[in-house]
């Protein structure tokens, strides 16, 4: 059904007394319900138009997860990971043109900047929650971060 069949359907249900009508046949099926002062039109999407062979898909990518972990587990092993709060994107630096937040092999203090994740325009600085030696960058700059990735592996002192 088109948008053209669901407009006239919509304005003859409208242009009588009709408060609930009701189309159904194998693609699609259409609910129109009336009340006094608005109409409310609800279109259902059929079933068969689920994309089956989702497994075959997911199949080939398990082993590829499968070594990813390996890394993210040696990290937690030679120190403590502080991850992402948000989703966003990951900056080293306050500016393009400015020298990074921290470096590898630099101690830093509790409250101190590590970095800054942009989230909806908003610069959200992530700062250090303990004193703690840089032990690896996890994060490229200017990429994209979920929320809990790993964006520094840190040293507790």
């Amino acid at each position: 059904m088109d948008i053209k069949d669901l407009k006239m359907l919509i304005k003859m249900v409208t242009e009588t007394d009709i408060t609930e009508f009701e189309l159904e046949n194998a693609d699609d099926k259409v609910v129109i319900k009336r009340g006094c002062s608005s109409a409310q039109f609800q279109v259902q999407a059929p079933v068969a138009y689920q994309y089956a062979p989702a497994a075959p898909v997911a199949a080939p990518a398990a082993p590829a997860a499968a070594p990813a972990a390996a890394p993210a587990a040696a990290e937690k092993e030679q120190g403590d990971v502080i991850t992402s709060p948000i989703v966003g994107t990951f900056y080293r630096a306050p500016a393009p043109d400015a020298a990074p937040f921290v470096e590898v092999g630099q101690i830093v203090e509790k409250g101190q900047v590590l970095c800054i994740v942009e989230a909806m325009k908003l610069m959200n600085e992530i700062e250090a929650e303990f004193k703690c030696k840089i032990v690896k960058i996890c994060k490229e700059n200017a990429q994209p971060v979920e929320y809990g990735d790993a964006l520094f592996v840190v040293e507790k002192l």
